[in-house]
């Protein structure tokens, strides 16, 4: 029986339900296959000497998610064009003496947004967010044919970064950074809100903008996905928005990752089973 041992690394990771997503598929494979949490605030010490230990360790890989997935970088050999492209990295394989970088974020969004919004507008979208997981959606977004995204992030210089790198990509007139002091302008004229920072999670709960900026003519969608329906997810609902939760991006990620580590193929509607089974639980 081929044997893996894998893990995640983040910050307050202990609802993740990544281990059993993916120790459950693993025995449809016939796999032993062992999935640790490596939680920065509980294990102690850098991204850098987590990755180091765990390629000591006889790791296969390793996940990656808040607030490692840029800071995790310095610490690998190479990166993936997509992981390099982005700057953020979610999935970490090692080969041999070798720790690899990818990014399976941003497929993962995708991939559950053509399935649950596949016919959402999106001449005007704004994005919550220019972290390692908003690149990563943002990149998305454009790669489907968004026309334009506005990136609002705490961080202007951050929300700067992230459009420029965007607009050398896709094309200037097709992402902005804009101020936080801008949102109730921009959102009155878009058609599609994606929030993509760690508000609404169990360990940061909360809305990521003021309730009263939501409006029918939206559609949301939250990378979040414990929990499943996040306060902005279920004031967006009351107001008649579309909405798409995290679950459908985790599991497509989660998916992309399984193969890098295992060179099996993963069972798309039987992970997504399995996640709504592991979250009623």
């Amino acid at each position: 029986m081929d044997s893996f041992l894998v893990g995640l690394i983040g910050s307050g990771i202990g609802p993740s339900l990544s281990p059993p997503l993916h120790e459950q598929e693993a025995v449809h494979h016939g796999l032993h296959y062992v999935y640790r949490l490596l939680d920065i605030d509980r294990v102690g010490g850098d991204v850098g000497e987590l990755v180091r230990t765990a390629r000591r360790f006889g790791y296969d890989g390793l996940n990656v998610t808040h607030p490692c997935k840029q800071a995790v970088i310095p610490y690998l050999d190479e990166l993936s064009p997509d992981a390099r492209m982005l700057g953020a990295v979610n999935t970490v394989v090692f080969d041999g003496e070798r720790a690899i970088g990818h990014n399976t974020d941003w497929t993962g969004f995708a991939e559950s947004f053509a399935r649950n919004l596949p016919d959402a507008p999106a001449h005007q979208i704004v994005q919550l967010g220019a972290g390692g997981a908003g690149a990563a959606v943002a990149h998305a977004l454009l790669t489907m044919g968004a026309d334009q995204i506005t990136v609002v992030d705490s961080d202007p210089a951050r929300a700067q970064s992230l459009t420029g790198e965007l607009a050398a990509r896709f094309g200037a007139e097709r992402a902005r950074p804009a101020s936080p002091a801008e949102l109730p302008e921009r959102l009155a004229q878009a058609e599609g809100l994606v929030h993509a920072t760690p508000t609404g999670m169990a360990h940061h709960p909360g809305m990521p903008l003021p309730a009263e900026l939501l409006h029918p003519g939206l559609w949301v969608a939250d990378i979040v996905y414990r929990p499943l329906e996040t306060e902005l997810l279920k004031q967006a609902r009351a107001l008649g928005c579309r909405t798409l939760d995290g679950g459908g991006m985790v599991v497509f990620q989660a998916m992309h990752a399984f193969r890098l580590f295992t060179g099996r193929e993963p069972d798309a509607e039987r992970m997504l089973a399995h996640l709504t089974h592991l979250i009623a639980v």
